[in-house]
């Protein structure tokens, strides 16, 4: 990629795409292309077509998804798979017909098997039955990655699919339904101080940056506190879904970025593929290679938010996979490496969260 080259990034305003973007502008590329969802919604195929046919954007990144947590991917499995096939077909499809010299999408780690082998390699995919309660999004993001290798293939494009570990960082999702067990945790744990501190101003203000459904900060108290009561929140005691036990590995979204630009400037499908007679799995983990039980990351919020409560766990609740961590030596030999260990990202997320609420 030139300084000058248009570079479209699809969800730019989101957790990696807006990390992405500032990525980007900080190594001095000056032609950048977003749209929000307002100006161009990535499921409308004529929209799409008539966006890249106008503006034909020389690079893409596609880190435009529609995703969600546990609770979020078990719930509404009709629109992860649905959601993001669209957005991918459409995205990937007319980067192809428009000439797009390079395109980067984004997966995740869901794509493995629940059983698979510990790290998680690249050729661990396929090889057995997918995590149940994500399925559908892992489903999707299986496509979009063989849509990508298919390409290249068949046309010659170079279309390169990583797949990141848990994320998290700035412009993060905080919905207590619907975001990532990270965020979530720490919205709750803030909300859970305000509580047993008798602290309603800071939990209205809360609600009133990030409203509940109908409930925002502006709702009755005894609104307010049934929405905490369901998400586990009481006086004293902070709940948390399932037991705990689960190991997750954490990237800071702007080191997810950093590694998504490394790898847009400096590898090709054709230094993946190899000289294999079936091409496959040549997707590029992205992550820490380093865990965390879920336990001991609530005890980690919990000290740095400052929360002197109790916490317990649900254990009629899903854990979802017990295990899911992945295996980067593709990465370290294609020359990246994550700097922010999971201490300093929680100290930074709990930062952001608290000035921007």
């Amino acid at each position: 990629m030139n300084k000058n080259s248009k570079i479209y990034v699809a969800g730019h305003q989101g957790l990696v795409g807006s990390a992405i973007w500032k990525n980007l502008q900080a190594k001095g590329y000056t032609n950048l292309l977003g749209r929000t969802h307002n100006e161009l919604d990535l499921m409308d195929s004529n929209a799409v077509a008539k966006f890249f046919e106008k503006e034909k954007p020389e690079y893409v990144f596609l880190a435009a998804a529609h995703v969600g947590g546990i609770i979020a991917n078990n719930t509404y499995r009709a629109d992860f798979i649905y959601k993001n096939l669209q957005i991918q077909n459409n995205v990937i499809g007319e980067s192809w017909k428009q000439g797009v010299k390079k395109l980067l999408f984004l997966g995740s780690t869901c794509i493995y098997p629940k059983e698979a082998p510990q790290p998680m390699p690249e050729n661990s995919l396929l090889t057995s039955p997918l995590e149940y309660t994500n399925e559908p999004y892992a489903i999707a993001k299986i496509a979009g990655l063989k849509m990508c290798e298919s390409f290249n293939l068949q046309y010659g494009t170079n279309f390169i699919a990583v797949m990141p570990t848990n994320l998290y960082g700035p412009n993060d999702n905080f919905d207590l339904e619907k975001s990532h067990v990270l965020p979530a945790m720490i919205r709750k744990m803030y909300l859970a101080k305000w509580l047993m501190s008798g602290n309603w101003e800071a939990i209205r203000q809360d609600f009133n940056k990030r409203p509940v459904g109908a409930i925002s900060g502006e709702s009755s108290q005894e609104k307010i506190a049934q929405v905490l009561k369901k998400q586990g929140i009481s006086s004293d005691t902070l709940e948390l879904w399932g037991t705990g036990k689960p190991m997750r590995e954490f990237l800071w979204s702007e080191e997810m970025a950093d590694a998504c630009v490394f790898i847009m400037e400096s590898v090709d499908f054709d230094d993946l593929k190899g000289d294999k007679k079936e091409v496959r799995n040549c997707h590029i983990n992205i992550g820490t290679g380093k865990e965390i039980s879920i336990r001991d990351l609530a005890y980690l919020i919990k000290e740095i938010v400052g929360y002197t409560g109790k916490i317990t766990f649900d254990a009629s609740k899903p854990d979802g996979t017990m295990r899911k961590l992945t295996d980067v030596s593709k990465l370290h030999a294609l020359g990246w490496q994550h700097k922010v260990e999971i201490e300093e990202g929680v100290e930074r997320m709990a930062d952001w969260y608290t000035s921007t609420r």
